[in-house]
């Protein structure tokens, strides 16, 4: 393992052998959620170059999240055993491992139960490494560089990792990176990456393989960093040095409240018992059809949501309910848009939305449970 600035592992709160962040960490200079949102909205600043510091969640905010992880923890549990399954069948079976590449941090908890699940269950060596990307800038190719040609893992066993799609923007940033980095493997004479993405809860329909159609409040998509390891999302600014890892801030402060190996332990305890085998052909036949008309389905609520709330910036809708979740926690809100109030998987959003005093609107018509829209600056409030 080098020992160059920037090139060295990190595994935050989880063990080692859950997950290695690729991913450099760097001092903390926070700024306020508006004075970001601001500098995002006026083009000062790219999103990925700037952080704010992440709240200790409420007792009652953890609570949801624990009565979340109980109800929906064995349901998560048969999901990753399948979705390890799919990718055995895909893969093979090798004393090589699986190399797991999840996209920080969203995919960081899947990726560390798919690892649990496939050496496990499995009987199949995998390691699992955390790295970056970001939209409009792209994945970290020094992370890959380092998986390839300093671990050494076989690019045709890689498959990258996150938790849900939504818009399906990350994906498309991750097949337009990977593209660009097997031209440079080709010129080089190296072999490909393939183009895999395994999630979770596909409500895009954009992923290669995923476990659900469905919007549900996956656990860890309620929480931050107090269920990722206590690492932040990546950064890319001046802190960085040249060649290293993109950035990430260590929430050291938020300890207390680190649920990461707790949430990892409650959903792999169901693992025992499981079948991890999935018919391959079937799932693959009808994954097809389901997946396309995911993606016009999301396509046609976007264009009706966006007409009907005046948006003319797609980034500023985000729809399901992780992402929702996201911008009641990281962004400015002007709107949360809920299928039905009375639903369990809503609370959270429901407390946050009264705790910021952000408007909720029920919108049956949703193919997905929630919707955060993102608040337009006015031009009173830019420079």
């Amino acid at each position: 393992m080098t020992s160059m600035i920037g090139l060295t592992p990190i595994h935050g709160s989880y063990c080692p052998d859950d997950c290695q962040f690729l991913l450099t960490p760097i001092s903390p200079r926070f700024l306020s959620i508006e004075e970001k949102e601001r500098r995002i909205q006026t083009g000062q600043a790219h999103y990925s170059e700037m952080i704010h510091r992440e709240a200790a969640p409420s007792a009652r905010y953890l609570s949801l999240f624990d009565a979340l992880s109980d109800r929906y923890a064995q349901r998560l549990a048969q999901e990753v055993c399948s979705l390890a399954g799919r990718l055995l069948a895909d893969i093979g079976h090798s004393q090589a491992p699986i190399g797991l590449v999840s996209l920080a941090r969203a995919g960081t908890p899947v990726g560390a139960l798919l690892r649990r699940a496939l050496v496990g269950q499995g009987q199949q060596p995998c390691e699992h490494y955390s790295i970056s990307i970001i939209r409009d800038r792209g994945i970290d190719t020094q992370a890959l560089d380092y998986i390839l040609d300093t671990v050494g893992l076989a690019p045709e066993r890689l498959v990258f990792i996150d938790a849900w799609t939504a818009k399906g923007v990350i994906t498309r940033e991750l097949r337009a990176s990977l593209a660009r980095y097997n031209a440079e493997r080709k010129a080089a004479g190296k072999s490909p990456v393939p183009v895999r993405l395994a999630v979770i809860s596909d409500i895009g329909g954009t992923a290669d393989y995923s476990a659900t159609f469905d919007d549900y409040a996956i656990p860890s998509g309620v929480l931050n960093a107090t269920v990722s390891g206590l690492v932040s999302r990546s950064v890319v600014n001046d802190q960085v040095p040249a060649g290293a890892f993109h950035g990430c801030v260590i929430h050291d402060d938020l300890a207390e409240h680190d649920r990461s190996h707790a949430f990892l332990d409650q959903v792999s305890t169901h693992f025992t018992g499981l079948d991890s085998s999935l018919s391959r052909a079937t799932a693959t036949a009808t994954a097809t059809a389901e997946r396309a008309r995911q993606r016009q389905s999301m396509l046609t609520m976007l264009d009706t949501l966006a007409r009907d709330y005046q948006v003319s910036d797609i980034n500023h809708i985000k729809p399901g309910i992780a992402e929702a979740t996201r911008v009641m926690l990281r962004r400015v809100p002007a709107l949360l848009l809920v299928r039905d109030k009375r639903h369990p998987d809503v609370e959270h959003l429901l407390l946050l939305a009264g705790e910021k005093a952000v408007a909720v609107v029920e919108r049956p018509d949703m193919p997905f449970h929630a919707c955060s829209i993102i608040k337009t600056l006015t031009a009173e409030a830019r420079p």
